[in-house]
């Protein structure tokens, strides 16, 4: 046990300098992590929902659209990532009506895929996208937190037993309390012109839809049956295990960015900007 614990602390001290040394210096450095999370997340579900075995087929198509969505997002062409995207949704649908494919084939496929894009257009190439990125990681790991200990320290009623017995509607509170309070001081000290109400607001959304996403995956290995989705990372599981959370966050971070942008500033208006009410 103290062994296992030795390695988790260890594997989790050089995954959070990769990641932060990544989105601190952005550019291509951050587009290749975000490249990569998203293979290694599809990796995990093809294999989580039976497609490798199952539907080989299917599954080349997968990788050779994610690699496709990769490659764009590695030469910084954000709509030619969205595109390679919907196609191969498309083309995934298309599998499930004509030859029986799993539903989960077109569900893995935006799961991974919008989850590089997002990332990498989060963090984009300017400073606002650093703070925007650092308010994300900032309200996801103090939601993961505080509700952990929140949670163990008041108890109470669960969140939903059926999927996750550990969680409780304590823990979620405090959770997206202490969410609000950490992405507004991310806010305070980055971003002086950052609407407070905006700031707030996003945080508390982000903290929600990052529960849900912790929630889904949860749902997803009860589902089919497993403990982790990979042993990719030493002591800590697969990598759908440590960012489930910031995965759904960051949709959410997306679509909302986009939409302040579009409705302010058009389409290339900072994404990270955006998300401030700048």
């Amino acid at each position: 046990m103290q062994q296992e614990l030795k390695l988790r602390i260890i594997s989790g001290i050089i995954l959070a300098a990769i990641v932060l040394a990544a989105t601190w210096y952005g550019g291509l450095a951050f587009r290749a992590l975000s490249s990569l999370i998203g293979l290694l997340i599809y990796y995990e579900w093809s294999a989580i929902t039976g497609l490798q075995r199952e539907q080989p087929a299917a599954n080349v198509v997968g990788w050779a659209g994610q690699g496709a969505i990769a490659l764009a997002i590695l030469l910084e062409r954000f709509d030619w990532a969205l595109g390679a995207l919907l196609a191969l949704f498309l083309v995934a649908i298309g599998f499930v009506v004509l030859r029986g494919v799993s539903r989960w084939f077109p569900a893995g496929v935006v799961y991974a895929g919008l989850t590089g894009i997002a990332l990498a257009e989060i963090r984009g190439a300017d400073l606002s996208g650093l703070h925007a990125m650092l308010f994300v990681f900032a309200v996801v790991w103090a939601t993961d937190i505080l509700a952990y200990f929140v949670g163990r320290a008041i108890g109470g009623p669960k969140l939903a037993p059926k999927i996750s017995p550990g969680k409780t509607q304590s823990g979620a509170m405090g959770g997206a309390v202490s969410a609000v309070i950490a992405g507004s001081l991310i806010a305070y000290i980055f971003v002086p012109g950052a609407d407070w109400v905006v700031a707030a607001a996003v945080a508390f959304i982000l903290s929600v839809c990052s529960q849900a996403g912790d929630l889904f995956e949860s749902f997803i290995k009860r589902r089919f049956g497993v403990k982790d989705s990979s042993h990719l990372i030493p002591g800590h599981g697969g990598v759908m295990d440590r960012v489930d959370g910031l995965i759904f966050a960051c949709f959410a971070a997306f679509l909302l960015a986009t939409g302040f942008s579009l409705i302010k500033g058009g389409a290339a208006a900072p994404l990270g900007a955006a998300l401030f009410g700048l």
